[in-house]
């Protein structure tokens, strides 16, 4: 992206009922000083009309290639435009685009432009499950495009399933990380990767348990900016209350045992794994049937039991030799001393060791660490957003993958 103008977005819309929704999205790249063309295809329009896009924009809304032809429109917006996004991307939209097709003016930008592209799909499950779909789908991800799955949630009428389109905030996200990796944006592109995130709880009663001050951002974090960068995420999540990532197939966890168990069963078909979640040691050795009340005596002692070493298991079991494994350390004191040891035990590729306690790390928007490497390396990230730190573990990641 050039930082010698004002970034140019292109928006695509899609003749789906999200367009509503992109109303959204096109705000927040406006107030945040992009210039945004609103490309609607004709259908596009009978959902939301001219007006609002061109209201919205502060720009004339770019409807056919008959219109303004001495500026070659067809040809000018994609050369122009630093990022295309399309939302929402119909079965229909994704088809034409993976075929190459140029029967209007979105499917001509999508040709000429030679800027990253992100589609954000949204249709019912039966057609986004279906194998044509699919097919254009992987199509468009071999050639670079950065195509976000759908969220799971309420769609058109009563159904409810996967096929909506991700929250708007969580869109801009990615476009947002996209626009500020530029050309590098699609290096994780055909890249599965396994992300787990949050902290674990051990259940002591129905109502307490042994937990810590884990707020699952920087695991969150690590899934945005994989996505922006190509991937297709799968987040283990444990016990977080953030929103989640556009793009990201979330599975939700609450204890050690849970995490495992999904972590185990989604590794083998990923590239990269990143333990990023806090992790329980100890577990009660038994849950109480009921809520433990105050009797007026000594509470009876909790006896405590290891959980499973999660992370030296992946390593154990790596489904092949180039899946590059990554833990996170963290620590209250002797910061190096104590991340150099953990990464001997381990035996993971990569190990990001940061300090946390008194305001640093669990619960923050900021954090820095040093990412150790099994070959010897070190790697000081200073403080910084979550993102900022989580695109230089990527690009360790990447380092890694194309050896």
């Amino acid at each position: 992206m050039s930082t010698e103008h004002q970034p140019e977005v292109v928006l695509g819309v899609g003749a789906g009922i999200a367009a509503y929704k992109v109303c959204d999205l096109l705000r927040r790249f406006t107030e945040s000083g992009h210039g945004v063309t609103v490309v609607p295809t004709a259908e596009a329009l009978r959902f939301v009309g001219e007006p609002t896009w061109a209201a919205l924009s502060g720009r004339p809304v770019a409807t056919g290639v008959w219109d303004g032809v001495h500026e070659v429109p067809h040809v000018r917006i994609g050369q122009r435009a630093d990022l295309v996004f399309v939302a929402p991307a119909t079965a229909d939209l994704l088809a034409r685009a993976a075929h190459g097709l140029a029967g209007d003016l979105l499917t001509n930008t999508l040709l000429t432009a030679r800027c990253p592209v992100v589609f954000a799909p949204a249709m019912h499950t039966e057609m986004w499950e279906h194998p044509a779909t699919q097919a254009n789908v992987a199509t468009l991800r071999s050639r670079g495009a950065i195509v976000l799955d759908p969220a799971v949630g309420r769609l058109t009428g009563a159904d409810t399933g996967r096929g909506r389109l991700p929250d708007p905030a969580e869109l801009f996200a990615v476009g947002r990380r996209v626009l500020a990796r530029g050309a590098l944006s699609t290096d994780l592109a055909g890249r599965r990767v396994v992300i787990s995130a949050g902290g674990t709880r051990e259940p002591i009663d129905p109502v307490r348990f042994i937990g810590n001050r884990s707020s699952g951002r920087q695991g969150y974090a690590l899934a945005a900016t994989a996505v922006a960068r190509g991937a297709q995420v799968t987040l283990v999540s444990a016990n977080v209350e953030l929103a989640d990532p556009a793009g990201v197939e979330v599975r939700r966890v609450g204890s050690a045992l849970e995490l495992r168990e999904a972590v185990l069963a989604e590794a083998p078909a990923a590239d990269a794994v990143v333990m990023a979640a806090a992790v329980a040691d100890f577990r009660p050795s038994s849950e109480a049937g009921g809520k433990i009340k105050k009797t007026g005596a000594a509470p009876a002692p909790i006896t405590l039991v290891e959980n499973p070493d999660v992370l030296a298991e992946l390593v154990r079991e790596r489904a092949r030799a180039d899946q590059v494994i990554v833990g996170f350390a963290a620590e209250t004191d002797d910061v190096l001393e104590n991340g150099r040891a953990k990464l001997a035990r381990k035996g993971c590729d990569l190990l990001v060791v940061n300090q946390v306690g008194r305001g640093r790390a669990f619960g923050t928007v900021d954090n820095q660490a040093v990412v150790l490497g099994r070959d010897g390396t070190s790697t000081e990230i200073p403080r910084g957003p979550k993102e900022d730190l989580a695109d230089r573990v990527w690009d360790l990641v990447t380092e890694r993958l194309s050896r």
